[in-house]
């Protein structure tokens, strides 16, 4: 965090090597967001660390565990109903989560988004959303959680096996139906339109054997006016959603507004309206058909490479370890003793205090390697949108949508090696620029 502030406050005029792609205006403007962004993350990420520290020094886990049983024994629940309980706890657990995170979701959304241009929710769709959000985990933790516990509760020396399939399938239940039931919960889906778009799309699908049966475009731009672009769906079945956002042709961003509303809105000093001066801000964000067919290259490339089966395996022999390992301390009494559970040794409470606190030190080594492994796969599905001969479109591309996100394309090296997902922009340009020149 410390080097990567430093780079933001002293790096104040574009560099020699960007002079060609960055201007000084958008420059100034992704280093103040980048600024922003790295002081509210360092405030937020304090407020947390202190609100476990004291929650752990003053017995918050077996005071709420406790309240729990209060909940449970009032509704003719007894002690021997422990999974009862944990769902209460559960309950209870996340709703402090939700509302003692709120403040800084609100303070992210509309001081920090909505300075920098990206915000597009007003307040009541954010809490709309928030408490939808809260309900649909909801709807899926407490069930999913329930019979978790039941499993390990019945099965036996193993259950740690049977435990890693239940939660291998759930995963991958909410992988195939996330896009097609949960995700239209929140944001509009709608088919893309025929053109030459869908039909260079499904081109490059068929050049590579990739089985698409479907291409969507989800209004993103209600939300934010960041963009993304991603693919799911198994075997013979996937399909491609695109935020609006990245598209020039369809973001609503990009469209002018009615004329009747320019002229019934408040004008500003220079006479503009605000609605009028936020599309004027926004004005042909996104890419051209050709760009996003690169973009799509490189997504397309993570999987034809591998990398997306990769990372499920990857992910789940490191789930298989953990409740391996859980299976071996959760005997341990003094883990329990030692977070305040005396006289119990409620599974719940178990899989929290290994899951998150054991195990803490090995995930943290565990993210830093999956972290090189993903830009090293960045690299390959660039190089693989290169020989689909999307190079140059790529390049121009990346620098549409860090210009559009106001990414800094300057970085610390070793704060960005074991914070980015992604290598910066110089270096995938630079890797582009390279093959454009093979």
């Amino acid at each position: 965090m410390i080097f990567g502030r430093r780079v933001y406050r002293t790096t104040t005029h574009v560099p020699k090597e960007l002079g060609q792609i960055m201007d000084s205006e958008t420059f100034e403007k992704s280093r103040l967001y980048q600024l922003d962004k790295s002081t509210f993350s360092f405030w937020s990420g304090l407020y947390s660390e202190t609100e476990g520290t004291v929650i752990l020094l003053f017995g918050g886990i077996p005071y709420l565990w406790n309240l729990s049983g209060v909940f449970c024994r009032r509704a003719g629940f007894g002690p021997e109903y422990e999974i009862t309980q944990s769902l209460v706890f559960l309950f209870l657990a996340t709703l402090f989560s939700a509302l003692t995170g709120l403040p800084w979701s609100l303070y992210n959304t509309f001081v920090i988004e909505e300075k920098h241009g990206f915000n597009q929710q007003t307040l009541g769709f954010f809490m709309k959303d928030a408490i939808k959000k809260f309900v649909v985990t909801q709807c899926i933790l407490l069930p999913v959680t329930s019979l978790l516990l039941y499993i390990i509760k019945i099965g036996g020396d193993y259950f740690f096996i049977y435990a890693w399939l239940f939660t291998l399938v759930v995963s991958l239940v909410l992988v195939t139906i996330y896009a097609d039931y949960i995700a239209p919960l929140f944001d509009k889906f709608i088919p893309l339109p025929e053109g030459t778009l869908k039909e260079e799309i499904e081109v490059m699908a068929k050049n590579i054997d990739f089985p698409l049966t479907k291409v969507y475009v989800v209004e993103g731009s209600k939300r934010s006016s960041h963009s993304n672009a991603y693919f799911y769906g198994f075997f013979k079945n996937k399909r491609i959603v695109l935020f609006d956002t990245l598209l020039e042709e369809y973001s609503m961003l990009n469209k002018e507004p009615p004329e009747e509303c320019s002229s019934e809105s408040p004008k500003s000093e220079d006479g503009e309206s605000p609605e009028t001066k936020t599309k004027v801000r926004n004005k042909k964000q996104g890419c051209k058909n050709e760009e996003v067919l690169a973009v799509l290259g490189h997504e397309l490339g993570h999987w034809k490479l591998g990398h997306t089966v990769k990372n499920i395996v990857i992910s789940q022999m490191n789930s298989f370890l953990c409740f391996f390992l859980f299976a071996v301390l959760i005997g341990q009494k003094e883990l329990f003793a030692a977070f305040g559970f005396y006289d119990s040794q409620p599974t719940l409470i178990g899989l929290m205090i290994i899951f998150q606190f054991i195990f803490s030190p090995y995930n943290e080594v565990l993210s830093f390697c999956l972290t090189v492994l993903s830009r090293r796969f960045e690299f390959q599905a660039d190089a693989f949108a290169k020989k689909l001969g999307k190079a140059k479109d790529l390049y121009s591309a990346l620098i549409k949508l860090n210009k559009d996100n106001l990414g800094f394309p300057v970085s610390d090296w070793l704060f960005s090696m074991w914070h980015y997902s992604h290598p910066p922009l110089l270096e995938r340009l630079q890797a582009l620029q390279d093959s454009k020149q093979d």
